[in-house]
C-alpha cells in the first residue's frame, strides 16, 4: 500500500519545532531553579530567545502549511476528529505560549533580547501585567505538555498498529533500516 507522504520541508519544519519546544520545555522548568545570578539570567535570556525563534519557526509551518496542504487524513470518524482537535490546539499553544511569555517579559524593567539583539521595548512596567501574562504563558506551556503527550501515545499507537500514518512524517531513509 503506497501512502501520501508530507513534504521534506514540512518534516524538517515539523522535527526543528518539537526539538526546539522540547528545550524549551526543559529549560523552562529547569531554570527556576537556579539561583538568582548571571547563570539563571542567561538560563532566561536563551529560554526567551529559543521562544522567539519557536515562533518564528511557526510563521513559518503555517506559512508553508497554507501553500502546501498536508495529505489527506488517513484516520476516519472519531480518530480523525480528535487527531484534528488535537493539532488545532497544539497549534494553538505553539502561538499563544510564546506570545504570553513576551508579554510577561515586556512588562518588566529587563531588556527582551533576540540572541544578544534586543527587541523594541512595546510596553511599560507593570507587575500585575507582567503577573496576568506569565500565568497565561504557564497555562499554555502545560495545556501544551499535555497534548504534546497525546500527540506522541498517538504516534506510538500508529507506530505498534504500522498503519503508515506515522511514516508519512518521517524521513524515508529511516523508514528502511
Amino acid at each position: 500500500m503506497s501512502i501520501q507522504r508530507y513534504s521534506w520541508q514540512a518534516m524538517a519544519l515539523h522535527w526543528a519545532q518539537a526539538i526546539l519546544i522540547a528545550w524549551l520545555l526543559w529549560l523552562g522548568w529547569t531554570m527556576t531553579d537556579l539561583p538568582k545570578g548571571a547563570e539563571r539570567s542567561a538560563a532566561y535570556g536563551l529560554h526567551k530567545s529559543l521562544g522567539l525563534l519557536a515562533w518564528q519557526v511557526l510563521a513559518v509551518r503555517l506559512f508553508w502549511r497554507r501553500r502546501n496542504p498536508p495529505p489527506p487524513a488517513l484516520a476516519q470518524g472519531r480518530e480523525a476528529y480528535l487527531a484534528t482537535a488535537t493539532h488545532h490546539a497544539l497549534y494553538a499553544c505553539l502561538l499563544l505560549a510564546p506570545l504570553a511569555g513576551y508579554l510577561a517579559s515586556s512588562f518588566t524593567p529587563y531588556a527582551i533580547k533576540f540572541f544578544g539583539i534586543e527587541t523594541p521595548r512595546l510596553f511599560w512596567q507593570d507587575e500585575v501585567l507582567n503577573g496576568i501574562f506569565k500565568q497565561l504563558h504557564l497555562v499554555f506551556v502545560w495545556s501544551m505538555a499535555g497534548l504534546i503527550a497525546l500527540h506522541i501515545a498517538g504516534a506510538i499507537k500508529h507506530a505498534l498498529m504500522r498503519d503508515g500514518t506515522l511514516a508519512r512524517m518521517l524521513p524515508e531513509r529511516l523508514l528502511h533500516k
